[in-house]
């Protein structure tokens, strides 16, 4: 496949990943973005992302896109990029059924000359030892009949500044000359600069380090956080006075949810374990992160009993029930757990986030909207939506009572502006 003409690309799952990448490529190729949620494929037809990721305008750019959840359609593409979600188990394992699933799929219209390129975060060796043997049940030989290439993904949900497009690619394949086809492929819809690693098995393990790297940078801020309240220091004045220093490293305490940086270093500890190794810090920084929001949680139990008052039946608003901030995406958010520890103390939780459908029931807590008056016996800020900071630290503080725990997370106001932040 040499002429770029020839491309005819099918993404397969239209996530946060999959549909900027689809929307590019279908500017330019004949591309059809297919998911097995057909609720997903309606409301792309009709140009909605619930994602929030793309426009209805942008999503009309791509002219030569067209969505379907029916597999029979896929088959004439010579391109398929895997872009399926790769979450954990509740034992903190890898779980691969999606990307098996799709690999299934896969094999089943897969012809000769074809391309196969995965973009979902594994553990290195996964494509080579799980992935292709499920393609090759075809009948079709890897490097003989077919290709394969990775390509991690670098999306970050809610960000309208680095996306897809203005983000260094990071492509690799399992041969030579569809190293240079795959090249092509990327580099006619990605403006920054495409990075050719030296094998597949270098590029996952490029993209399970970089979130493993994150997660433990904020593993030892949020440890100084525990410390420093124990010294009764604040933990965003002593960061500040130490980022005068020119080669400090920036990172800032908080609450670690997501589909990445709390679930990838677990795919780095599995193949590690794997092979005879038990990661220390990795599973160390995982710990702490997960024990946040019970840190939380008893600052919360404490600043009541301090007061000489009871838990229970305590009214207690969070503002936020996203992973991170401006973005509607819920996966592993962290917040769920501090919910969970508070009910656990006797508090009754309300939730508030203009970015999650207040039809929607969650068990555990009441989902609560912007406009209404309640005052709460405390508030935790956890999330700063824009449209939490638009409501002003006054018009927040007045939803709490009299000598109620005003929580501000995130440090978005002063010191002395809120009872506790990390």
């Amino acid at each position: 496949m040499s002429k770029k003409s020839s491309f005819n690309i099918c993404i397969i799952g239209l996530g946060y990943v999959g549909l900027p990448l689809a929307v590019e490529f279908g500017k330019k190729y004949s591309t059809i973005g297919f998911d097995i949620n057909n609720n997903r494929i309606q409301e792309l037809i009709k140009f909605h992302d619930s994602t929030l990721e793309l426009s209805k305008s942008e999503l009309k750019q791509a002219k030569l896109l067209e969505f379907t959840s029916n597999i029979k359609t896929i088959s004439t593409s010579n391109i398929y990029i895997v872009t399926v979600p790769t979450p954990i188990t509740r034992n903190f394992l890898p779980d691969l059924n999606p990307l098996k699933k799709a690999c299934r799929l896969v094999a089943s219209v897969i012809k000769k000359n074809d391309f196969v390129i995965f973009e979902s975060t594994v553990f290195p060796g996964a494509t080579a030892n799980i992935c292709v043997p499920i393609l090759e049940s075809s009948g079709l030989k890897l490097n003989l009949d077919f290709s394969c290439g990775y390509s991690p993904e670098r999306i970050n949900p809610g960000d309208k500044t680095k996306r897809l497009k203005d983000i260094t690619k990071v492509v690799s394949a399992s041969n030579k000359a569809a190293e240079a086809t795959i090249h092509d492929l990327y580099s006619s819809i990605i403006s920054a600069d495409i990075y050719l690693a030296e094998s597949i098995e270098v590029a996952e393990a490029a993209k399970v380090i970089e979130n493993t790297q994150r997660d433990i940078n904020i593993a030892l801020m949020n440890e100084l956080s525990i410390i420093f309240d124990k010294l009764d220091l604040d933990t965003n004045q002593v960061l500040r006075a130490a980022r005068s220093k020119w080669n400090f490293i920036d990172f800032k305490p908080g609450l670690v949810g997501g589909h990445c940086i709390g679930v990838d270093p677990y795919y780095l500890t599995f193949i590690a374990k794997q092979h005879g190794y038990n990661p220390k810090v990795i599973l160390s920084g995982r710990k702490t992160n997960n024990h946040i929001p019970t840190f939380i949680a008893e600052k919360l139990l404490s600043f009541f009993k301090k007061n000489k008052q009871s838990p229970k039946f305590k009214k207690i608003l969070i503002l936020g029930l996203t992973f991170k901030e401006n973005c509607p995406d819920t996966r592993n958010s962290k917040i769920f757990d501090l919910i969970d520890k508070l009910t656990d103390l006797g508090f009754i939780v309300e939730v508030m986030d203009p970015f999650i459908d207040q039809e929607l029931e969650f068990e555990g807590f009441k989902l609560v909207n912007m406009s209404q008056k309640r005052k709460y016996d405390g508030l935790i800020l956890a999330v700063p939506h824009l449209q939490f900071l638009k409501m002003g630290k006054y018009r927040i503080k007045s939803m709490i009572k009299r000598n109620g725990a005003f929580f501000d997370l995130k440090g978005v106001y002063s010191k002395d502006d809120s009872d506790f932040r990390l």
